[in-house]
C-alpha cells in the first residue's frame, strides 16, 4: 500500500484534491481513439481457427506461417492465411524475419483462454468454515459456489455474511478448502489495489468515498437515501453502519466493503498485530476478530473511528471521507481482554483540516457494532457480488 494514498494531503475541507486525478481520467476514458470499434475487435476473434492461431503463439512463440498451419490442423493454406490476416495487427504481430507472435492483446486473449474466463461457469456444494460466524458467534459457517460466486453463509442464524466472485481459474485447480483461502487472498488484494487508487482490473484511477450501507438503513438496495433519516439516527446515538465505496473512472469496476477491511494492510495496523506477536492475514475476511469495532462520529465532514484491542491495548483510527487514515494512536487499558468496548474517543489530534473538533465528543460504545458481514464486502452494486 502506497501510503501517500490512505495519508495524504486533502483540501481543506477534508475531501480529496481530486482535480490531477479526474483530469487523467478524462484523457484515459478512450486511451486510443484511432483503435478498432470493440465489434470489429472481437469479431477478429471468431471462428476456432483463429483461436487456435492464439493458443498456438502461447504455447511457442514466435512461430512460422507454415508451422502455424500444421500447429492450428488447417485445412489448406489459402483458407488459414485469411483467418490470421483478420488476427495481424490487433492480436498478432509479423516480424522483421516474417515468423508471428502475439501482441500484449493476444497474450491477454490467450490467458482469458486458458482460465476459462468467457467460457467457464463453476458450482460447488458448500463446505465447512473454520471460522465462526461474526453475526451470531456460533460454528457454521459454509461457503458455497454458483456460477464463480462464492457465498459464505451461516447454516444456525440463516445469514448471509458475503458474496464474491473468483475467477473460474481460482477454483479449477483447488480443493474445497483451497478455494477458501484462494478468494480471501484475491480480495484482500483488489481491496489494497482499490485503495491505492489503482484499479485491479483495468489500472484506471479510482474514486474513494464512504456512505451510509443502505440496505441496513432503508432495506432498499437501489432507493434514494432518506439524508433526514440518517441525520436522526445520528442525533440519537444510533449506529450507522457506513461502507467504504471504491469506483473505477475507466471501466466501471467497483467494490463495496466495511472501513475497516481497508485498514487490514495499513502500516499501524500491521505493526500493531505485530507488536501483539499476531498476523492480521491470519483471520479471513469474512470474520476478521471481535477485536474490531467501527463507529460514525461525524457526518459534516465524514469521520469514522476504527478500532481494535488486543491484549488491553487499543488502536484507534480516524478515517476521513475519502478513505484516507488522517490519525491514529494506541491507548493502553489493564482489562485485558479482547472486547472492543469502551475505547474512549477524543477525537484526532492536530487534524483539524481533515475532521471538525466535534468528532472528537463521541465515545466508541460498548455496544456499537461490531466489523462483520452485515456492513458486507460487497462487489458490482450487488451484496456481495
Amino acid at each position: 500500500m502506497t501510503s501517500g494514498r490512505r495519508d495524504g494531503a486533502s483540501d481543506g475541507d477534508g475531501s480529496p484534491d481530486r482535480t490531477s486525478a479526474d483530469e487523467a481520467a478524462t484523457g484515459a476514458a478512450d486511451p486510443d481513439p484511432d483503435g478498432p470499434a470493440p465489434s470489429d475487435a472481437f469479431g477478429a476473434l471468431g471462428g476456432e481457427t483463429r483461436l487456435a492461431v492464439v493458443e498456438a503463439l502461447d504455447e511457442a512463440s514466435p512461430r512460422t506461417f507454415s508451422d502455424l498451419v500444421d500447429a492450428t490442423g488447417a485445412d489448406t493454406s489459402a483458407g488459414f492465411a485469411y483467418h490470421l490476416r483478420q488476427l495481424t495487427g490487433r492480436f498478432v504481430r509479423q516480424r522483421a524475419d516474417e515468423r508471428y507472435e502475439l501482441t500484449d492483446a493476444g497474450r491477454s486473449v490467450a490467458r482469458a483462454l486458458a482460465a476459462g474466463t468467457y467460457t467457464a461457469s463453476i458450482d460447488r456444494e458448500p463446505v465447512e468454515l473454520d471460522e465462526p460466524c461474526p453475526l451470531c458467534g456460533d460454528d457454521g459457517l459454509v461457503a458455497a459456489v454458483a456460477d464463480n460466486v462464492t457465498e459464505v453463509g451461516c447454516e444456525r442464524c440463516d445469514g448471509t455474511v458475503l458474496r464474491l466472485s473468483l475467477p473460474p481459474g481460482g477454483y479449477a485447480t483447488r480443493d474445497a478448502d483451497g478455494f477458501a483461502d484462494a478468494l480471501d487472498a484475491h480480495h484482500r488484494r483488489r481491496i489494497e489495489s482499490f485503495d491505492d487508487g489503482v484499479c485491479p482490473e483495468c489500472t484506471g484511477t479510482v474514486s474513494t468515498r464512504v456512505e451510509p450501507v443502505v440496505d441496513s438503513v432503508d432495506g432498499d438496495s437501489g432507493a434514494d437515501i432518506d439524508r433526514d433519516q440518517l441525520d436522526r439516527e445520528h442525533d440519537d446515538g444510533e449506529h450507522v453502519p457506513v461502507q467504504a465505496v471504491y469506483e473505477c473512472d475507466t471501466c466501471g469496476a467497483d467494490l463495496r466493503c466495511p472501513v475497516a477491511l481497508t485498514l487490514l494492510d495499513h502500516p499501524a495496523v500491521v505493526s500493531f498485530y505485530h507488536d501483539h506477536d499476531r498476523d492480521v492475514r491470519d483471520r479471513p475476511i469474512w470474520n476478521v476478530g471481535s477485536e474490531w469495532r467501527e463507529r460514525v462520529v461525524s457526518r459534516d465532514p465524514w469521520c469514522i473511528v476504527v478500532s481494535a484491542r488486543l491484549d488491553g491495548e487499543d488502536l484507534v483510527c480516524y478515517v476521513a471521507g475519502d478513505g484516507r487514515v488522517v490519525d491514529h494512536r494506541r491507548d493502553s487499558h489493564d482489562d485485558g481482554p479482547e472486547t472492543n468496548s469502551g475505547v474512549a474517543d477524543d477525537g484526532p489530534a492536530d487534524t483539524t483540516a481533515d475532521v471538525t473538533s466535534h468528532a472528537g465528543s463521541e465515545t466508541v460504545e460498548a455496544d456499537s457494532e461490531a466489523v462483520s458481514a452485515e456492513d458486507t464486502a460487497a462487489e458490482s452494486g450487488t451484496a456481495g457480488s
